[in-house]
């Protein structure tokens, strides 16, 4: 493939892995016309949110092993179709019933498609270029759940809420004959067994009951949720060892540095998440900072963290993955710190360099962290290895909302989010890859 195609096929499987995110984001802004039209009160239309979420976490470990399975190209152009077949259903939605249905259809679509897009970078660039790749790829994913918001406020303005759906289809198609056009045809099977249904399904139940759980209010419904997620979570893992080809290959975590680079994200995601869910708490009930300004302020935290992680994937084309991660751990440690005085200062301006550098720091590992991931398996394990990865990135923010439902002392909080980025500097310094410093 000449560089010129290559980059061709790069910009098309990005623009469709941009509008997962934005697609996550953008309806929040639509809620209040979408319970007007429907005639719902907003806590009967918050669904069209969460189930986006859900789907898209228990569809994404099981995608990435489809991939290789079947063609990482395959799937990723399944993915497109079902977005873009699902977007227009959104659109032409009767009723809040159909609108949920068709969420879950696109966050399907759209759980299809990053593994699988990742995996297609893998085997598309070299490793030498890998870094700044995948740092171009956080940095769309990061920007485009930042600015998802702004995008669904404009549409809304223009026309109305329904075109915050009908927007991908012109851009799912172009990335649907870009795809098809540009993306090698590998399509021969990477495994002569079929996907584990029955381990899929004990998966993807575990995974809704763990995110069930972080949302209990009850304590009988938190052990009831509790013990079902033990469950088919044993249920999976012994499913798992009896079969051929596994949806997750256990074997892929006898390698340190898979699992280094692994629990490296979720601690990462969790410290991102726990600012994300607390700093407007913060802001609005403790500084007496507007609820719009308090969004300004979320938004330079996930702008500079989308920055950070393709200043990360520049920096991992000169160091090793084991010394970048380290650097965004230390200081991330570092800028936790300053949120502890955050209500002493009651500065505005602090805040905002507060979040500036913080998000600085969380993204700069990101793209270390799914390199050093990729660069411990088999290229032929990398739709698997991709659905891993973002599987333990949910994870990190399924522990954090959690654990914000359970602390209210925010010294307490940060200081544990400080503990989180201590302990993800040691664990670093045990990660190792291939990228060696010139």
């Amino acid at each position: 493939m000449s560089r010129q195609k290559e980059f061709l096929m790069i910009v098309f499987i990005l623009m469709a892995a941009f509008l997962v995110p934005v697609n996550s984001t953008m309806i929040s802004i639509a809620l209040g016309s979408i319970s007007d039209y429907y005639g719902l009160d907003i806590h009967s239309v918050t669904w069209v949110v969460t189930i986006y979420l859900i789907v898209m976490a228990v569809t994404q470990p099981i995608a990435g092993k489809l991939g290789d399975i079947y063609g990482n190209r395959r799937i990723y152009l399944i993915g497109i179709l079902l977005f873009m077949a699902a977007s227009i259903g959104c659109g032409l939605s009767m009723n809040i019933g159909m609108l949920v249905a068709f969420r879950s259809l696109q966050a399907i679509g759209g759980g299809l498609l990053i593994p699988n897009v990742v995996a297609l970078i893998r085997q598309a660039v070299s490793l030498d270029r890998l870094p700044g790749v995948l740092g171009f790829f956080g940095l769309g994913m990061g920007l485009g759940a930042a600015v998802g918001p702004l995008i669904g406020s404009l549409l809304i303005a223009i026309a109305s809420w329904k075109a915050i759906f009908w927007v991908n289809v012109p851009f799912l198609l172009g990335a649907l004959a870009g795809g098809m056009f540009l993306i090698p045809k590998l399509e021969k099977k990477r495994s002569s067994q079929p996907l584990d249904v029955v381990g899929a399904f004990y998966l993807a139940v575990a995974i809704t009951l763990l995110i069930a759980l972080t949302h209990a209010t009850s304590p009988s419904a938190c052990v009831a949720l509790g013990l079902g997620t033990l469950l088919f979570t044993g249920l999976f893992i012994r499913k798992e060892r009896s079969v051929a080809s596994p949806v997750i290959d256990f074997s892929l975590f006898k390698s340190p540095i898979f699992v280094n680079a692994n629990l490296s994200v979720m601690i990462n995601n969790f410290t991102m998440y726990a600012i994300l869910l607390v700093m407007p708490l913060i802001m609005t009930t403790k500084m007496d900072i507007s609820t719009s300004m308090s969004g300004v302020m979320l938004s330079l935290f996930s702008i500079s963290m989308a920055i950070g992680n393709m200043m990360g994937g520049q920096l991992n084309g000169k160091y090793t993955s084991q010394k970048v991660i380290f650097l965004s751990f230390t200081f991330t440690l570092f800028t936790n710190l300053l949120f502890l005085f955050v209500t002493q200062v009651q500065s505005l301006l602090y805040v905002a360099i507060t979040l500036i550098v913080n998000g600085l720091a969380i993204g700069l590992g990101l793209t270390s962290m799914q390199v050093a991931s990729l660069e411990a398996v088999d290229e032929s394990a990398s739709g698997s290895a991709s659905g891993i990865f973002s599987t333990f990135r949910y994870f990190g923010s399924i522990i954090s909302s959690t654990l914000i439902g359970i602390i209210t002392n925010y010294s307490v909080l940060f200081a544990i989010l400080m503990a989180a980025a201590l302990a993800g500097a040691l664990l670093s310094r045990m990660t190792r890859n291939s990228v060696s410093t010139p």
